[in-house]
């Protein structure tokens, strides 16, 4: 395509049949805008498992637990506040499936007492939780999170799996852990495997194999097992979805055959994070400077990796479009770098891992004109900072057309809550 070439295919004027102009004008930017119908969609995409566990930790508004409680999806939190999320969004503890799990590799003290107080199941990634909890709470069951000893995913920083992870019970300490449970009378109920994000269906099904093995180990207590997330996401237009048919078959081979050997149900737990909410999420942002810095066309937009930091962590791609501000659709198109208002040389959207800056194809703007970052549902705000005393975007839910704030925006005072200054010296 030249320079000149005319196309409407990167601009955009609605999210799920809301106005984008109308959105911006009545909540500003950055705003973060999700399609509540997009994660039902993902829900229902996964309806052939027995459970679907949300991971939080990709999206934990308050308004979306609620939404994933309602549709029958339960939660994984991997932290006390997590937990009180959980909580406060209605999600009850005890029950068989829990409707609670905490996933984590330590217990800090605060969670430890709060899993304990509110009888929260407790999924152990370390050897040395089952001693801090046994020591308190003896007689629970509980659940193993086990490295199988490889893992996988878009980027090394997303993968779980593996000596150079520090997730999970290595596989070849299980005997270790069930004597360890033994001890205090922990029975290990269920058994979770993941691997990383991103993963393709060759790396997934290997966790299949993985899982078999260690609960023929574990002994028949199992009565769960849990596929973990790491469902890929298409973010760029050649991207697959995986197979999840035939994702849903390994897994439910992997059970008939474990059901043969322990002579009890087992049920098939999915935790996925992403794959629920990254397509539902759209970061809105004004474009406030267009530069050419010698060959390079420069899009500068109020939004930075304090509020997006997957660019910036692992060169992850987002698709973007433009919305005219005068809902002129027509526009030729350039090779542009997209970046943000920080003080920092690496507040760049289109870049590749590695920090490399790459361009993207995007339709003329103008200073006025809104940039829309897409498939940004999942690990958006959650990874929020207020680096260069920036304060956080506003969250909006569309549901049925009609769009609700989440979250309000952040304001000064709400940025320096909690600073004081101390007496000057005499």
């Amino acid at each position: 395509m030249s320079d000149h070439a005319t196309s409407s295919s990167r601009i955009r004027t609605e999210i799920a049949g809301t106005s984008v102009l109308k959105l911006v004008e009545r909540f500003g930017t950055p705003t973060y805008v999700i399609d509540e119908s997009t994660i039902v969609d993902r829900i229902t995409d996964l309806g052939r498992f027995d459970v679907i566990r949300y991971a939080q930790k990709a999206c934990s508004n308050l308004a979306i637990l609620d939404l994933m409680r309602r549709q029958g999806v339960l939660v994984d939190a991997v932290s006390g506040g997590e937990v009180r999320r959980a909580l406060a969004a209605g999600y009850k503890t005890g029950g068989d499936p829990p409707p609670i799990t905490y996933t984590a590799d330590i217990f800090d003290r605060d969670a430890l007492d709060l899993v304990i107080q509110q009888n929260v199941h407790v999924n152990v990634g370390s050897p040395d939780m089952i001693d801090q909890l046994g020591q308190v709470a003896p007689g629970r069951n509980i659940t193993f999170r086990i490295n199988p000893g490889f893992g996988h995913g878009h980027s090394q920083k997303t993968n779980t799996g593996g000596q150079q992870s520090k997730h999970g019970i290595w596989y070849e300490q299980l005997d270790e852990c069930l004597q360890r449970a033994d001890r205090y009378g922990l029975g290990v109920s269920g058994l979770h495997m993941h691997i990383g994000s991103g993963t393709d269906l060759e790396h997934l099904a290997q966790v299949c194999g993985a899982m078999e093995k260690v609960v023929l180990q574990a002994g028949r207590t199992v009565t769960s097992i849990s596929a973990g997330g790491g469902l890929p996401v298409p973010y760029k237009p050649d991207d697959s979805s995986v197979d999840l048919g035939r994702y849903f078959q390994l897994w439910d081979a992997v059970r008939k055959r474990l059901e043969d050997h322990c002579g009890h149900a087992i049920h098939v737990e999915i935790e996925p994070g992403r794959f629920l909410v990254a397509e539902s999420g759209f970061l809105l942002a004004e474009i406030r400077a267009v530069k050419r810095m010698g060959s390079n066309l420069f899009y500068l937009v109020d939004a930075g990796f304090n509020n997006l930091a997957r660019p910036i962590l692992y060169g992850a791609y987002h698709p973007m479009s433009v919305v005219p501000s005068d809902g002129n659709a027509r526009r030729p198109e350039y090779d542009v770098i997209v970046g943000g208002p920080l003080c920092e040389s690496g507040d760049i959207f289109t870049q590749e891992e590695g920090g490399f800056v790459a361009k993207r194809r995007l339709p003329a703007a103008v200073v006025g004109d809104y940039l829309a970052i897409e498939c940004a549902g999942a690990y958006g705000f959650v990874m929020s900072s207020n680096y260069n005393s920036r304060t956080m975007a506003a969250e909006v839910l569309v549901r049925d057309g009609t769009p609700y704030l989440i979250r309000s925006r952040q304001t000064f005072d709400d940025l320096v809550r909690g600073e004081t200054i101390p007496p000057a010296a005499e």
